[in-house]
């Protein structure tokens, strides 16, 4: 086939150009991205040569080689992996086949990328961090999987568009060709590469190799020096997460967390754990410090990769952890599982499900460990990664108080700055309060000046505030240690005293008439009227049932396109308000005052806007509003 010239999807051109032009600074990581991509490359390969029975097999070790040549100004990665037919060399060069790419490339625009590195890292394009160090590059690819003898011949140069042609390589693997920038060729000198290996990829589990030139006593005259070149193993090969960890320091831990992870930044910890028993198992696990951008995305993968007896089985077991643990990256090795397990046999298997058992234990025992040891460093994870840790409360019914323990949350008689654990709510209780209340918000700000809490402060009792947009689903009738959570913003609230009751109920008397008419008048839009025990300032409010959806949620689902049953809403009366008091009068002079009437639409249309919804008719209300204004100013 004859040479063929394509241009690069639009999205990885605006990713080279933020790669080469903003990455100046960390540049040498372009040689852990690639190395870390052999490494893949031959697991691959080794996988497959356990599963498919058609994989032509290799009697040699994995093995990646660098190879420095000064006088053509190249650095060659070459390993003998699983290699790449051309459509998987289009695919896995010309374009990205992620979720959320605009929403990444658009966090890379706003953000200052040279303060940001761990952006690219997150999405994992380490191949394009070539770039930064070669004007070209070529990559030549024979595949094991391929049906001829053909390899495959990728160039580019980064303006736009790349070249893709048949060749020939006689062995099967991947051969990554960088054409050096002449300001960069100090990444050719053999020390500075023996140096970049040993700092970034000294735990590859696969020998990298280069061929260097020593003298030896020759054979002929001992007593005379030649040079002969040897290849040299630049890495130990010994996995990290069979150390002792005695034997492993901070630094090492976090360069290993970066070559699993393609991260820039280190990781805020480390769970380094050993089971033995009826299970044996090697885990290597960390918390990123830096929350993934598309973890909220479906096809978001679990970090955690699955060896058998150190041979990686795949690098993204979502069987080894619930998804409300999806942030953790790391390793897992198993001694009892059978080498050639797929993803069907990982469900259900009994050895899988004890793995995971095991690591949700020990990853919440260790954030619960931080909560009480290391608070400020507590507090900087749930700011990151607290909302995707709610979720377990909803899903994961047997450790949900466990959950719970460790969820932070702001209240209303918390300062701005401080958060309050669920307990510490709990010991605060007003005597004889019984619920945990909750109010769902967009802001502290906008929760804080929310009528449906003005009785609650008034009286001192706390309420938290909810922020996340899915957390009335997660808290609407949880129970804590025999604690109801109960919203602010449904069903019926009741905080008086037995003086305070008996008062309500004559009031309720008072009003009766007033409150029938109006629930006629507004028979279409509300389901009932009633005089409210939350409101001390404000006139009126809606609320929903018990258990119905809470009205932010309801919006957030019809945004998502979601079917809501239309639920019709309470209207709540404070009968302490100017305005309830004047309406009452002018109900008793005259039942069927216009003035009364446009009182009561008014009013609902008050209450619709408080609640952060959409008025039916905006120009009505605005024309009823100027009407009263002008009058009370005439």
């Amino acid at each position: 086939m004859s040479t063929e010239t394509l241009e690069f999807k639009t999205e990885v051109n605006q990713l080279l150009d933020l790669v080469i032009h903003s990455l100046y600074s960390h540049k040498e990581v372009f040689l852990r991205e690639l190395i870390s991509n052999a490494s893949d490359a031959i697991d691959k390969r080794r996988y497959e040569s356990l599963v498919n029975t058609e994989l032509i097999r290799s009697s040699e070790d994995g093995k990646i080689m660098i190879t420095a040549d000064k006088v053509n100004g190249t650095l060659t990665i070459s390993d003998n992996g699983i290699g790449m037919t051309r459509q998987e060399i289009v695919k896995e060069l010309g374009t990205i086949a992620r979720s959320g790419t605009t929403e990444f490339l658009k966090s890379l625009k706003d953000r200052d990328i040279k303060d940001n590195p761990e952006l690219i890292g997150q999405f994992g394009v380490g191949f394009y961090s070539a770039f930064m160090v070669a004007d070209k590059v070529t990559v030549i690819s024979k595949s094991a999987l391929a049906k001829d003898d053909t390899a495959i011949k990728w160039q580019s140069e980064a303006k736009g568009d790349f070249t893709i042609e048949d060749t020939q390589k006689p062995a099967i693997g991947t051969d990554v060709i960088l054409h050096m920038k002449k300001e960069e060729e100090n990444f050719i000198d053999e020390w500075e590469i023996k140096t970049l290996v040993k700092k970034y990829s000294d735990y590859i589990a696969h020998p990298i190799v280069m061929e260097v030139e020593r003298e030896k006593d020759s054979s002929l005259d001992k007593s005379k020096k030649v040079k002969v070149k040897e290849e040299e193993v630049l890495n130990s090969m010994k996995a990290i997460w069979l150390k002792d960890k005695t034997e492993i320091n901070e630094g090492e831990y976090n360069e290993f967390y970066k070559h699993i992870s393609h991260d820039f930044s280190d990781p805020l910890k480390v769970i380094h754990y050993k089971a033995e028993g009826t299970s044996e198992f090697t885990s290597l696990l960390y918390i990123p410090s830096m929350l993934p951008f598309d973890i909220y995305f479906d096809k978001f993968k679990t970090g955690t990769a699955l060896y058998v007896k150190r041979v990686k089985i795949m690098d993204n077991c979502e069987e080894l952890l619930p998804k409300y643990l999806r942030f953790i990256r790391g390793v897992v090795d198993s001694s009892d599982l059978p080498l050639n397990v797929s993803r069907e046999l990982l469900q259900n298997n009994r050895q899988v499900d004890i793995i995971n058992k095991n690591l949700t234990k020990k990853v919440l025992d260790t954030l619960g460990d931080m909560k009480q040891k290391e608070a400020d460093k507590y507090e900087e994870f749930f700011k990151t990664f607290g909302k995707v840790l709610k979720e377990g409360v909803h899903f994961d019914f047997n450790r949900r108080e466990a959950i719970a323990d460790l969820l932070l949350f702001k209240s209303i008689n918390t300062d701005k700055d401080k958060f309050i654990y669920i307990n510490d709510y709990i010991d605060n209780f007003k005597e004889g309060q019984e619920e945990v209340y909750y109010i769902t918000s967009t802001s502290v700000a906008e929760a804080l000046s929310s009528p449906y809490i003005e009785t609650f402060r008034d009286k001192g009792y706390d309420v938290l505030i909810m922020l996340d947009d899915f957390d009335d689903i997660i808290f609407n009738n949880f129970e804590y240690k025999g604690k109801k959570f109960k919203s602010v913003v449904k069903g019926d609230i009741r905080l008086d005293n037995k003086e305070e009751a008996d008062k309500k109920k004559e009031t309720t008397q008072k009003y009766k008439k007033l409150i029938d008419m109006i629930k006629e008048r507004l028979i279409d839009d509300v389901k009932d009227v009633r005089l409210s025990g939350r409101l001390k300032d404000s006139p009126c409010c809606l609320v929903s049932e018990e258990n119905a959806l809470d009205p932010a949620m309801e919006r957030l689902l019809m945004t998502m396109g979601k079917e809501v049953p239309k639920s019709k809403r309470i209207l709540e009366l404070n009968p302490d308000h100017p305005l309830i008091v004047a309406m009452e009068r002018v109900f008793n002079d005259n039942a069927t005052s216009e003035r009364l009437n446009e009182s009561i639409k008014l009013l609902y249309d008050q209450a619709v806007l408080l609640e952060g919804g959409k008025l039916k008719d905006p120009a009505a209300y605005t024309k009823t509003v100027a009407k009263l204004m002008a009058a009370s100013l005439g």
